[in-house]
């Protein structure tokens, strides 16, 4: 097992009172990368928050064959090393293949497996064997049906750590019901703990309403629920997760991918403040013992 994922793990997962995995949706330039790792890490730092910085290198899971999908794996990683050593932050990025793994371990220190990818044991054994921090996002039945419950998220953890890696982690990102609307269902936060790892909750994407926005020369494309992200999120920080997966942007309405889903940059300082208030307030993270034995005490 690899030493320094080791040690970021028990970081993350000691945490108080929880993590962030944030930054834009996809890379668009190499100029805007360092403009978001800049800004995002002052606010995570004056926050108090660790920060694992994320952008995608390729977004393979497109509702159009003609969306933009960024620089591709070589020229991404580039672009994602050197915002690495440029702020000194960990980087979290998305694999789709089990041959992006090893390239992708030299430069992440979170490999993510995508939501629809979730129950892949070839690619959950290649992004394990890295050594590196596994976030894996639980299916919500889209893409080749892969629904998965909680308690299933487990099996996939568990792909993981028989593989040799102990670093894994789960990520909640709503469940589909009906057509191109996912919900999200708060016990999951709570029952996914069952696979005894750090939990996850994605604010963002689980407002996605895939192919919910159409273009201008009849194309279409996910549209979302942006003004709901404050909701999932303090309910998510209430129950008491462990970390905060939020995709963020300075200007969401020009962003090429998943834009209506992305948070403002300029409110990203104002929502974890509030979030980190909410989480230290409920202490979500500590469980009630509930005594089920008849009460006939004095109930005045």
């Amino acid at each position: 097992m690899n030493s320094s994922s080791a040690d970021l793990f028990n970081q993350l997962k000691s945490a108080e009172p929880f993590f962030v995995l944030a930054g834009p949706n996809v890379i668009e330039s190499e100029e805007h990368i360092f403009k978001m790792a800049k800004h995002i890490k002052h606010i995570t730092d004056k926050v108090g928050v660790p920060l694992v910085f994320k952008s995608s290198f390729d977004k393979a899971n497109r509702t159009s064959s003609k969306s933009f999908r960024g620089p591709g794996l070589a020229e991404g990683l580039k672009i994602l090393e050197k915002v690495k050593l440029a702020y000194d932050l960990p980087i979290v990025t998305d694999v789709h293949e089990s041959d992006q793994c090893e390239a992708v371990g030299k430069v992440a220190d979170v490999i993510q497996i995508p939501a629809f990818l979730c129950r892949q044991t070839d690619l959950l054994v290649a992004a394990a064997k890295t050594g590196k921090i596994v976030n894996i996002k639980k299916g919500e039945n889209r893409n080749s049906g892969q629904m998965c419950s909680s308690s299933m998220m487990a099996n996939s953890a568990e792909k993981v750590r028989l593989a040799g890696n102990q670093n894994v982690m789960l990520c909640e990102r709503g469940t589909m019901f009906g057509y191109n609307d996912l919900i999200v269902d708060p016990r999951n936060l709570e029952w996914m703990r069952e696979a005894n790892c750090p939990i996850v909750a994605d604010i963002t994407h689980s407002l996605q309403q895939p192919a919910g926005e159409k273009l201008e020369g009849g194309g279409v494309a996910s549209g979302g629920l942006r003004e709901l992200i404050p909701c999932i999120a303090r309910t998510a920080v209430a129950v008491g997760v462990d970390g905060i997966f939020m995709e963020v942007h300075d200007d969401p309405l020009s962003a090429p991918v998943d834009g209506p889903t992305q948070w403002p940059l300029r409110n990203l300082k104002e929502l974890l403040e509030e979030l980190v208030a909410i989480a230290r307030v409920t202490k979500g993270k500590q469980q009630f013992n509930i005594d089920l034995t008849p009460f006939c005490g004095d109930q005045s």
